[in-house]
């Protein structure tokens, strides 16, 4: 899709409205099925997790329940690691990883750590293929309990009773070409702006937190993820999507200010990844594995580092 097709709903340089809402919705169209992907997945995984539904929306006649995977031995002593996928529907490895992480490693640190992962925050826009929820709304922009988005109110209903004993959360996400060429444009029209075309990285790299960065434990991910595909550089301006790279593949943004969904709890320990799927250099398995490594990584570092 191009810049041009958002043009031509509603009026440019004007706001959309619930007309103009409606008539994007309306061209909206599934091209893969949440039941058979993600909720079989988990299902599988019901022999050695707890699996919790904590919420569900039903569009137009179609219910999506949230699901919520959780270690079987919890205990109210061992901190929390939290890995939620999916915010963004169509960033496929934030999904995929998240589940092929649960089925290869989700018992790796059992008795030493509570594991809570959602593998999709947003199933209608999973199955869409797409940024926003049925409403034209951005799920991680709008982390917070009164979220008009219902994906994101739920995730933060689930997350709240934790609070303090999250001690790490990451949030796996995806640049893609995408980005650039449908949704970026499609923002730009929906807010009544101009569009204007922005470089897309080609590698991963990691968003930091702006108010409470930690440094160590994002070089830590970004030292595991090198290993599986290859890390971000800066453009000629020395950014990433134009933020400052404050150390190889790392940027920041501020999480709670933005309503950002590694935002929600004060974890000390935070960051959102986003994989390049595009990039001719990897393929989707290898950005699957990156995530999966991110996630271990990001573990690992938390746990080892529970008395600094």
């Amino acid at each position: 899709m191009n810049p041009s097709t958002f043009d031509r709903i509603g009026t440019p340089g004007q706001p959309w409205g619930d007309a103009e809402t409606r008539q994007w919705r309306s061209r909206q169209v599934k091209h893969r099925d949440f039941a058979n992907d993600v909720i079989t997945a988990v299902d599988a995984l019901r022999g050695s997790f707890d699996v919790e539904e904590y919420g569900a929306v039903s569009y137009d006649g179609v219910r999506y329940p949230f699901l919520a995977v959780r270690s079987r031995a919890w205990r109210d002593d061992l901190p929390v690691m939290v890995v939620t996928g999916g915010v963004h529907g169509y960033e496929t490895s934030g999904v995929l990883g998240a589940l092929q992480f649960l089925t290869q490693h989700g018992h790796d640190d059992d008795g030493r750590a509570n594991l809570l992962v959602v593998p999709c925050v947003s199933p209608w826009a999973y199955e869409r293929i797409h940024r926003w929820n049925p409403d034209a709304i951005d799920p991680n922009r709008n982390f917070r309990p009164d979220s008009p988005a219902a994906e994101s109110a739920a995730l933060v209903r689930l997350l709240s009773p934790l609070a303090d004993r999250v001690r790490m959360h990451i949030d796996l996400h995806e640049t893609t070409d995408s980005d650039e060429t449908e949704f970026r444009p499609s923002l730009a029209a929906r807010d009544g702006k101009a569009y204007e075309p922005g470089e897309i990285p080609d590698g991963f790299y990691l968003v930091d937190d702006t108010e409470h960065p930690q440094p160590a434990f994002q070089q830590a991910v970004i030292d595991a993820v090198s290993k599986v595909t290859h890390i971000a550089p800066a453009d000629a301006n020395g950014m990433i999507i134009g933020s400052p790279v404050v150390a190889p593949g790392v940027i920041r943004y501020p999480l709670k200010q933005l309503g950002l969904c590694a935002g929600i709890t004060p974890a000390r320990f935070r960051t959102t990844t986003e994989v390049y799927p595009d990039s001719p250099r990897t393929t989707p398995q290898e950005c699957n594995d990156a995530q999966v490594a991110a996630v271990r990584a990001a573990i690992a570092y938390a746990l080892a580092h529970q008395g600094d």
